[in-house]
């Protein structure tokens, strides 16, 4: 793969990029409408977001833990900073009274049923977004897949939807089964999502490089969650991704299939928000489930 310096130069990890009149990394010279978009997914006051994903059902189906959406994610919406979600549950199940901003998934194509996923379109219009009020639409790009320069193409086709409608697109790096996953090939992948347009980037953690990855990508990045971990395992993710640049996180499993979904969004939340290391976010988690425990008993009991 074909690098523009020798690795490891002129990241200037030091030198964070400036963002005169706006708190977001590359969205000062946005519109009023897009930068209020953004503002309502990214908190002023840490210029970060947890973001709660459960749009695994476009492709997957009845997920564990997303069976019942109106039973197992309603009740946590109140904890997260924004929602991303398919326009499907947002009419169905999500209640119009939420204030919380709705960033929604638009693309869409192949099941788990076949083996090369990269074989997405765009699946919703950007006239259906506006007029769901949305904060924001997300879209898969497949850089080094089979269908690359269709999902790429379908990126850009979005973006100027929605630089005409003046709502951001959140450009997410799709990894395949056969690539690697190293802070090589996010830098590769993130940097082609912000080059073409896309507001901000979600894309995984790496244990080596994460900080190259944020460092060379001229928009805000969110980490995505991932596979389920244990619940240490999944905070010190976010923490250590934060601390490297990231502003946010994008979790789903880690939070709706935890044993204890509600104190885990809040100790997601107090590592992002409040930069609460791994172990207090953990021990917070754990006096939270507690808590949450002898409430259900006391209940229980009467």
């Amino acid at each position: 793969m074909p690098e523009a310096d020798r690795e490891g130069e002129r990241y200037a990890l030091d030198q964070p990029q400036q963002t005169p009149g706006f708190y977001l990394k590359g969205s000062h010279q946005l519109d009023w409408g897009m930068k209020n978009r953004m503002a309502r997914v990214f908190d002023p006051r840490s210029g970060r977001t947890v973001m709660l994903a459960i749009d695994h059902g476009y492709f997957q189906g009845p997920t564990t833990g997303l069976e019942r959406i109106d039973l197992s994610i309603v009740p946590l919406l109140p904890s997260c900073d924004a929602l991303f979600c398919t326009r499907g549950i947002l009419r169905t199940v999500i209640p119009a009274q939420c204030q919380k901003p709705m960033v929604l998934r638009a693309s869409g194509g192949p099941s788990i049923l076949r083996d090369e996923l990269s074989d997405e379109e765009i699946a919703m219009d950007m006239d259906d977004a506006v007029r769901l009020n949305a904060a924001g639409v997300g879209i898969q790009v497949f850089i080094g897949g089979e269908h690359e320069t269709r999902s790429v193409h379908n990126m850009t086709r979005l973006v100027d939807a929605g630089l005409r409608a003046g709502v951001p697109v959140m450009g997410i790096t799709a990894v395949g089964k056969a690539m690697v996953r190293d802070a090589k090939y996010f830098r590769l992948a993130c940097r082609i999502i912000a080059e073409l347009g896309a507001q901000y980037v979600k894309t995984y953690y790496v244990d080596d490089g994460f900080e190259t990855i944020t460092a060379s990508c001229p928009v805000p990045i969110v980490m995505a969650g991932g596979k389920k971990l244990p619940e240490l395992e999944a905070l010190t993710m976010a923490y250590s991704a934060v601390q490297q640049g990231a502003c946010g996180v994008d979790m789903g499993r880690n939070i709706f299939q935890s044993g204890a979904p509600q104190a885990m969004i809040e100790a997601v939340a107090a590592v992002v928000h409040k930069n609460l290391k791994p172990k207090q976010a953990f021990e917070l988690f754990r006096s939270l489930k507690a808590d949450a425990e002898r409430g259900a008993a006391n209940v229980a009991a009467e």
